[in-house]
């Protein structure tokens, strides 16, 4: 994996995509579910009994559009966030256009298909229960600020009130918001 100080640049990403598709499902149509740290995104994908869903996280790492560290939490936070979303956004783009389906927590300007954002006191309970159990990274509960403030920029996507250069190439419409991951992921399954 790449440090935050390494510049980078495109390449030809066939072999990273391959090994996805060798171990992921790929569909006609690729799908992304956006939802905040701690709403049992991982929990779903390692649940599944046929895999459709790849972790994000998993994705952006292996195409290096994550840096290997916790970027989230040093540094210029807003910076490094919005840089590590865009890159995000255009792998998320690309495992789209190959018919992957994505569920992760970074984005900056693609629109996705469908949004989760459970009630505020179970999301607590969720970030708390992994922190103290099988803790993997991500949101923890003396960052819970930054977790509603994630909450209420991914919440966005279900609002009219979307800044255009999220809707860049997009429809101008609301995206679907859910209050579980496995509601998302049913409601995605039915549109194939």
């Amino acid at each position: 994996m790449l440090e935050p100080t390494t510049p980078i640049m495109f390449a030809d990403g066939t072999e990273v995509y391959k090994k996805f598709a060798d171990k992921y499902i790929t569909h006609s149509k690729g799908f992304f579910v956006l939802a905040p740290s701690g709403t049992g995104k991982t929990h779903y994908i390692k649940s599944q009994s046929e895999k459709h869903w790849i972790d994000g996280d998993e994705l952006w790492m292996a195409t290096n559009a994550h840096p290997n560290n916790a970027w989230w939490t040093t540094g210029d936070a807003s910076s490094s966030l919005r840089e590590v979303d865009f890159r995000s956004d255009l792998i998320t783009l690309q495992a789209k256009k190959l018919g992957f389906w994505v569920m992760g927590a970074s984005n900056l300007w693609l629109r996705p298909d469908a949004i989760v954002i459970p009630d505020w006191e179970q999301h607590k309970q969720f970030i708390a229960k992994r922190e103290q159990n099988n803790y993997d990274g991500g949101a923890t509960t003396d960052r819970l600020q930054q977790v509603i403030n994630h909450r209420e920029r991914i919440q966005r996507h279900a609002k009219s009130d979307v800044p255009e250069f999220w809707r860049l190439n997009q429809d101008d419409s609301t995206v679907p918001q859910f209050d579980s991951i496995e509601k998302a992921a049913n409601y995605i399954a039915s549109l194939v």
